[in-house]
């Protein structure tokens, strides 16, 4: 007998849930694709997606994920032998270094490990030391996704000022945009990459390309760009064809034209305010199991930990156990421990991941973690009291 039996609920890191209004938008025949209300649609998509962004530049949409919007984006401003800075924090860290790397460009790596943010000295110094200027861009992922770091954006762009360094920085959002505080024009951002399937809260198919006129600038000295990648037509189309190279992603548009008026309405403070709120509670809970058992959250200092997603260890293969129980006997699906291992655990068995993103709200985080309370029960796993006390207090505002 499961008790998983009903509607399932997913809490991993993307993607994420998707609203049902997004769904019921989707969920229509298709449509015309060269004249009509969806080509009529874009100019005000566009613009939404700016104000998610906090830019006032331009943005261009390609059909993809988020690894699509990495390629996209270095494919206009980065030339084969560029040399690119990545410090990293993670999986994902990684990954765009080595889409670079696979576009022919040099990369320089700055590990910083698993467990910390970025360090804004050490990046200042290389930079320092790249007296000749060599360094085109810096790959700064905001929230590591696989690690659930978060990274101080704004200090990069600070340390690039500090040492005088013309390079673009460039974003990675693909995990925090929606979910954590993100002001690209203010923190001096040049190109972020983000995706439709996680803050966004609709379908995977999307990956968005955000930049501002120095980027632009930078596109205009390349001595090729690919035509299906080239932004210049996408950030400034009039058809839908030109918005997307070909054909357009219909339905997913439809889907996304929902999710952005339903951001918009809620008002985007209000939900990265939710979303602190939503991983307070999390944390607490995590917290307090992890006073009397084995459980510990990937990052120590809350100020470093991402609102949408928490990496948690457990040791051992009782990650793994952990998240088969929640799904087959609860119907909760929790995140893999994705790139994360030790000496003695080299599959990542000892951790799993909660997402906390986009379309959720306080019962879904209280079910997700009493589940995982039950699931610590039936598997004999050792837990401190009070979590889901202490995660109602939260939700309450006593705490």
């Amino acid at each position: 007998m499961s008790l998983a039996n009903g509607r399932t609920y997913l809490a991993i890191p993307g993607p994420s849930v998707v609203p049902d209004a997004v769904l019921r938008a989707m969920h229509r025949a298709s449509p015309n694709i060269y004249e009509g209300e969806l080509t009529e649609m874009m100019p005000a998509i566009t613009a939404d997606l700016r104000r998610i962004a906090r830019t006032e530049h331009h943005v261009a949409i390609y059909i993809g994920n988020g690894h699509a919007a990495w390629e996209a984006a270095l494919s206009n401003v980065i030339a084969e032998d560029d040399l690119v800075l990545v410090p990293s924090t993670g999986r994902f860290c990684y990954g765009w270094g080595d889409m670079a790397t696979g576009l022919g460009a040099e990369v320089k790596t700055l590990d910083f490990g698993m467990k910390t943010p970025m360090d804004l000295e050490a990046i200042e110094a290389a930079l320092r030391a790249d007296t000749e200027h060599k360094i085109k861009a810096v790959l700064a992922v905001h929230v590591d996704t696989s690690t659930s770091i978060k990274s101080d954006i704004a200090g990069v762009r600070a340390a690039l000022d500090a040492a005088g360094h013309p390079a673009l920085l460039m974003a990675d959002c693909i995990a925090s945009l929606g979910c954590d505080r993100f002001e690209m024009d203010a923190w001096g951002v040049d190109v972020m990459v983000a995706a439709s399937q996680k803050g966004l809260m609709v379908t995977p198919g999307l990956g968005f390309v955000f930049f501002n006129d120095r980027a632009k600038a930078a596109r205009q000295k390349m001595k090729r760009v690919s035509r299906y990648w080239d932004w210049t037509h996408r950030s400034s189309g009039t058809i839908l064809s030109e918005y997307f190279g070909g054909t357009a992603p219909t339905h997913v548009l439809y889907g996304l034209r929902v999710a952005l008026d339903m951001i918009h309405e809620e008002g985007l403070e209000a939900v990265w305010a939710r979303h602190e709120t939503l991983a307070n509670a999390v944390w607490a809970a995590c917290s307090a199991w992890g006073e009397g058992g084995a459980l510990t959250m990937n990052v120590n200092e809350p100020t470093h930990r991402s609102h949408a997603v928490t990496a948690l260890r457990l040791g051992g293969p009782k990650g793994t156990a952990l998240r088969r129980w929640c799904e087959s006997e609860a119907g909760v699906t929790l995140g893999v421990g994705l790139g994360m291992s030790e000496p003695d655990d080299p599959k990542g068995d000892g951790f799993f991941r909660i997402g906390h993103m986009g379309h959720v709200n306080a019962h879904m985080v209280m079910g997700t973690l009493g589940t995982i309370q039950a699931g610590f029960d039936a598997l004999d796993i050792p837990y401190g009291a009070g979590a889901l006390d202490g995660v109602a207090k939260v939700l309450a505002g006593k705490i």
